[in-house]
């Protein structure tokens, strides 16, 4: 009898993964990056604390990324689409103006809150080129400057000028970052610090992507600008 009759046996060892438990797993590493970079930072961040925040081994890890930046990578993907898209969406619906701005700012503090403590390193790592976070950043400002700019356009309104967008866009950045650093771990936002910090971003988006009108319409609003004192006071 020929051996290639012969019926081989059955190869033991791990099953074929489905496409879901690929993607389940994948999933996985890209969450336990999410909580390393949360409190190491970038730059404090490796393999092999990946692999025990996912518990999971060394082999598998290496079975879907290369070391520990592409999942970062994948974590940053997600954060700036929910960043650029959210605004992309608050500036779809109908309005001008003022109303525009505040949903700008509205879908900018949405995002940050969904972010919870990964805000701190997020926002220390923007201006360090070694980091990848920097470099996500621009893609995440062009993308802004993209949409805001089309919309402008579709208002009839004059397209902001590239310093005036990115001095209102960096303000955003860093009050947002001031309320992350001030708060404790494991702790939220004091709201009223929240409330206090939204009228200062809205503050100064209107006065550098605003007109005359929409600061006069502004001041008509209450609570957006201190009342003037009278000549008694």
């Amino acid at each position: 009898m020929s051996t290639s009759n012969v019926e081989r046996p059955a190869r033991r060892g791990r099953p074929p993964q489905t496409q879901e438990q690929a993607e389940q797993v994948r999933a996985r590493i890209v969450k336990a990056t999410a909580e390393v970079f949360t409190r190491n930072g970038s730059r404090g961040s490796s393999v092999a604390q990946i692999i025990e925040e996912a518990g999971l081994s060394r082999p598998t890890f290496y079975r879907y990324f290369a070391n520990a930046t592409e999942p970062l990578n994948a974590v940053l993907d997600v954060s700036n689409a929910e960043l650029v898209g959210g605004i992309g969406a608050a500036l779809e619906a109908p309005g001008e103006g003022v109303d525009l701005g505040i949903r700008l700012i509205d879908a900018y503090l949405d995002w940050a809150r969904g972010h919870g403590p990964m805000l701190r390193p997020l926002f220390a790592e923007l201006h360090d080129p070694g980091s990848p976070v920097s470099a996500y950043r621009t893609i995440a400002l062009d993308g802004i400057r993209a949409i805001v700019g089309t919309k402008f356009a579709e208002s009839g309104r004059p397209v902001p000028a590239p310093l005036d967008l990115d001095a209102a866009l960096h303000v955003c950045e860093y009050v947002v970052y001031r309320i992350s650093a001030e708060v404790r771990p494991g702790r939220e936002p004091d709201p009223e610090t929240v409330a206090a910090a939204r009228l200062t971003m809205i503050r100064v988006v209107l006065a550098t992507l605003g007109n005359t009108d929409d600061v006069h319409y502004a001041m008509s609003l209450p609570g957006f600008f201190p009342a003037a004192a009278s000549a008694g006071d």
